[in-house]
């Protein structure tokens, strides 16, 4: 065991991931959360690796390049993916999770192990001695966001937009019915509510009419595609939303045996489906225009709402800028930055680079080199996406299957994600044995 140890900020999954890397390699960690001491807008959990969004890490198929990541982490043993295993919930092709069950299980794993000491309080300022993981969050408080604008000269903002919870019992069940998209996983995993025409065009004219809650004067407003407002979305054309997330392809209404012009769906919050996100709603209508305009929704009238939607800051650096492919900063190679500050967008990308930078700052410590993970894998792919991407217009990446090197020759696009998972898994299985 090595006698020198890291200081992590933040305690979210990138934090924790870093902090269960390190330590699993022998070196000591201090991880330093905020909570319960303060918590952001957005938090509730006093628990670390609370997730705020949404509770699916999203596709699990190798068709998918989240799908791919996810495999790569649990082959990297990965605490995230380890505590979403134990703690999943049903949802078809997607991995979704009880939050508080996910809460308490990497909590405890962190807070269990010997080589981790939690310091339950909010750090202002960068430590100037010492290796360093800043793994603040989209929602770096605005003191640390000070001390990170100092030593960075750069930094910027966007949005995020959460999506309204609703209770099961208040859910009018002679109107919404249970079906997964074409049949997957067990066929109730979602819940769905079916709008005739009449009823869609009149929900989209509300939403446009919707009062919206106004950005603050020093607040500049740039919005994540993946993570839209719903209302944005209706803004853009009356059939968008029925393209985007309310599109009715793959859903039998068996009440009448055939498609809606429109459905919104509802995935389970948690294990005992008392619960209920509305999926693809993030939302910055003002709190009393959410309900009036959601109990517009069919099945919804007297939904109970446990949660309404709400913007959040969302704080990130210009990473091709500022980082190497390792996530050190190029000024000050003893800090690394990991998640979602460094513009990786979505849990599963953010506990990745936590992984990524868990590993490298104990190679550091050991007097190591550091290796990168090669491009041809979904790590490496998101690590070189952030590093070499367009500083002028650099925005928060899912990873995707666009990021990957080209395969030779012309391949169909099924056959295509295929050939592309089969080399990033061979890829990955090389890199890890130089670690």
């Amino acid at each position: 065991m090595s006698e020198k140890s890291i200081t992590i900020i933040g305690g979210g999954l990138a934090g924790c991931e870093a902090a269960w890397q390190s330590a699993q390699r022998g070196i000591k960690v201090v991880l330093h959360e905020m909570k319960p001491q303060r918590f952001s807008p957005a938090h509730e959990l006093p628990g670390l690796a609370e997730l705020v969004c949404s509770n699916s890490l999203r596709g699990i198929s190798l068709d998918n390049a989240v799908g791919l990541l996810k495999e790569e982490l649990r082959r990297c043993g990965s605490l995230t993916m380890e505590a979403a295993a134990a703690t999943a919930v049903p949802a078809g092709g997607a991995l979704a999770v009880d939050r508080q069950l996910f809460s308490d299980y990497v909590t405890e794993k962190i807070e269990s192990h010997p080589l981790i000491r939690i310091e339950r309080n909010e750090t202002t300022e960068i430590p100037t001695e010492g290796i360093v993981i800043i793994a603040s969050g989209p929602l770096t408080s605005d003191a640390l966001a000070a001390s990170l604008a100092e030593l960075t000269g750069d930094r910027l903002y966007f949005y995020d937009a959460i999506a309204p919870i609703v209770t099961a019992d208040s859910l009018d069940m002679t109107k919404v019915f249970a079906a997964s998209r074409y049949g997957k996983g067990d066929g109730d995993d979602y819940l769905n509510c079916p709008l005739n025409e009449e009823e869609y065009l009149h929900f989209i004219d509300e939403l446009n009419r919707g009062e919206k809650v106004p950005a603050r004067d020093f607040e500049k407003v740039v919005h994540f595609e993946g993570c839209m407002p719903v209302e944005e979305l209706a803004a853009r054309g009356v059939e968008t939303l029925r393209f985007g997330p309310m599109k009715p392809v793959g859903l039998l209404n068996p009440h009448t045996g055939h498609e809606a012009h429109a459905v919104i769906q509802l995935r389970a919050e948690n294990r005992e489906k008392t619960m209920y996100n509305l999926v693809g709603f993030q939302t910055k209508l003002t709190w009393p225009e959410q309900r009036r305009i959601f109990h517009l929704i069919p099945g919804l009238e007297g939904a109970g709402f446990v949660r309404l939607g709400s913007m959040h800051r969302n704080t990130f650096i210009n990473s091709p800028v500022l980082l190497e492919t390792t996530q050190q900063l190029k000024n000050a190679p003893h800090i690394f930055f990991a998640g979602q500050i460094t513009g990786v967008e979505g849990y599963v990308e953010s506990a990745a680079s936590g992984l990524l930078a868990g590993i490298a700052a104990a190679a550091l410590v050991q007097g190591e080199s550091i290796a990168v993970p090669p491009p041809e894998t979904a790590l490496g792919a998101l690590m070189h996406h952030i590093t070499n991407a367009d500083t002028k217009y650099f925005q928060p990446m899912n990873v995707n299957y666009g990021l990957f090197p080209e395969l030779p020759g012309r391949i169909k696009k099924k056959e295509r994600r295929q050939k592309l998972a089969e080399r990033a898994l061979m890829a990955l299985e090389e890199w890890k044995e130089k670690l």
